[in-house]
């Protein structure tokens, strides 16, 4: 049987953006995902505040729900964004990582539907949270 975790965690890891941005998955089962990506100066979007630019966070939130689909006990392999929602509701505190925690709530034959929360040590107050849609692979 194959350890559907374990597949994801080495797809996330092996994804050159992944790394450059220090994303590190750090939960990962059953529907669920947890990815952390660490404050970085060369993630600043705004000089003059410190403050990470929204598509980092973006693109942490699109890769946790991937894990997250990906990690469905009901999901046969790949998957890809079809359609990534996200609502920021602050600006994340500088010098403060961003988590992301990422759950596959509905899936289909062909589409899985996700909701993802991005934090930074506020964990009461979200940076930003997403609704999405992804691929379900096909089995051939």
């Amino acid at each position: 049987m194959v350890n559907k975790a374990k597949v994801a965690r080495q797809f996330i890891e092996a994804i050159p953006h992944a790394r450059a941005l220090g994303m590190k998955l750090t939960e990962i089962s059953d529907g669920t995902a947890v990815i952390t990506m660490p404050y970085d100066k060369k993630l600043i979007g705004d000089p003059k505040t410190g403050v990470i630019h929204g598509g980092a966070v973006s693109a942490v939130m699109d890769t946790c729900c991937g894990a997250a689909v990906m990690s469905h006990p009901s999901a046969p392999g790949g998957t890809a964004t079809m359609d990534l929602r996200i609502d920021y509701m602050r600006a994340a505190h500088p010098g403060q990582a961003i988590t992301t925690t990422a759950t596959c709530y509905h899936i289909t034959r062909n589409v899985a539907f996700v909701r993802a929360t991005a934090v930074d040590e506020d964990t009461d107050n979200p940076v930003a949270t997403a609704t999405g849609s992804f691929t379900v692979e096909t089995k051939f």
